[in-house]
């Protein structure tokens, strides 16, 4: 993409940045009311068979993914035009999706500021390490970064903590009105959990919402590891790094299957979102396909984005991202050439 269709997109991208009534409305109508049906349902479900639940857990999972997308658009106060109402519509399903409306808004703006630059990490985003920075680290931080890493820690025990500890504390430094919201969501969680298990009994919750809860919040990180981490991202320093370059090319269009498309609220038009977070999310697809220059971006499909799976570190002298094997390549590499000239 030359610079001078870079100089252009954020004009281009403006006309879609308006939200739609009728369009949030439908929306709220035709993901919550399913949720909390299919979540019913599957308590139902428990006195035929729980793998019966299982399965629909999995679609009501698909629907609380749903859930958080209209929370995220509220922290962005692009889901209606009227900001209390993204505040109220954004606590709301801050409580059913475990995430505070100002706590993880002001990260997740953070993270839209600062993604891609190197010297700006650390807040609301993944942790990632240069193969250098790697090289010099300390045997601890080896160790932990590899553990972070890893599939089965990043997926299932990370879920945990970012759920259960970190969305449930005050950040330091946190104003009032920050710290009252977290509170507020955190008796609403309690609150909610509380009616339920009186209503069904806390084995039959836990039977329900266990499956609901990790494998949405699986998925949700799953979606968002995808949209930063894929081979020729986009990386660079302070001074050379460009707000548009990387959103357009440090963020991925995952084509996903329609209906999953639609679970996951066309987040994976990632690049037209971080090029303008004022896009509600049922414009996205229509900005990608009507502005030429956002379909030139890096794609992935659910096929090639498993591949991410085996990325690690940031190369900076390729400016792709590479796997630990990389490492001992370049190791060898190294070896002989020293032999070469020896």
């Amino acid at each position: 993409m030359n610079d001078q269709n870079l100089k252009t997109l954020r004009k281009l991208v403006t006309p879609y940045e308006k939200s739609d009534l009728q369009k949030s409305i439908s929306q709220i109508i035709n993901t919550l009311v399913p949720f909390f049906l299919l979540w019913c349902l599957a308590y139902k479900s428990l006195s035929i068979s729980y793998f019966l639940t299982l399965a629909i857990s999995i679609v009501a999972a698909g629907f609380l993914v749903r859930t958080f997308i209209i929370f995220h658009d509220c922290c962005h106060y692009s889901f209606f035009k009227n900001k209390k109402a993204n505040r109220i519509l954004g606590t709301i399903t801050g409580i059913l999706t475990l995430h505070p409306f100002d706590h993880w808004g002001r990260d997740h703006s953070v993270h839209h500021a600062t993604s891609s630059n190197l010297d700006k990490r650390g807040t609301g985003d993944i942790w990632v390490l240069t193969v250098e920075e790697y090289k010099e680290a300390s045997t601890k931080t080896k160790i932990m970064y590899r553990l972070y890493r890893n599939p089965f820690v990043m997926f299932m025990i990370g879920l945990i903590y970012v759920f259960g500890i970190t969305n449930r504390f005050n950040r330091k430094g946190a104003k009032r009105k920050e710290r009252m919201n977290t509170y507020v969501t955190n008796l609403g969680i309690v609150a909610l959990t509380a009616l339920l298990c009186r209503a069904i009994g806390w084995q039959n919750f836990l039977l329900v919402q266990t499956p609901v809860f990790m494998i949405s919040g699986s998925l949700g990180i799953w979606m968002f590891y995808i949209q930063h981490t894929f081979e020729d991202s986009y990386f660079e320093e302070d001074e050379h790094w460009e707000y548009v370059k990387a959103a357009v090319e440090g963020s991925s269009f995952y084509k996903l299957p329609k209906a999953m498309q639609w679970l996951t609220g066309n987040i994976g038009f990632h690049h037209v979102h971080h090029l303008s977070p004022r896009v509600p999310n049922y414009k996205l697809e229509e900005a990608h396909n009507n502005i030429e220059p956002l379909q030139n971006v890096p794609t992935i499909t659910l096929a090639t984005s498993l591949k991410s799976l085996k990325f690690r570190l940031w190369d900076e002298e390729s400016k792709k991202f590479v796997g630990f094997s990389h490492l001992k390549k370049a190791s060898k590499s190294q070896v002989s050439a020293q032999l070469r000239t020896d």
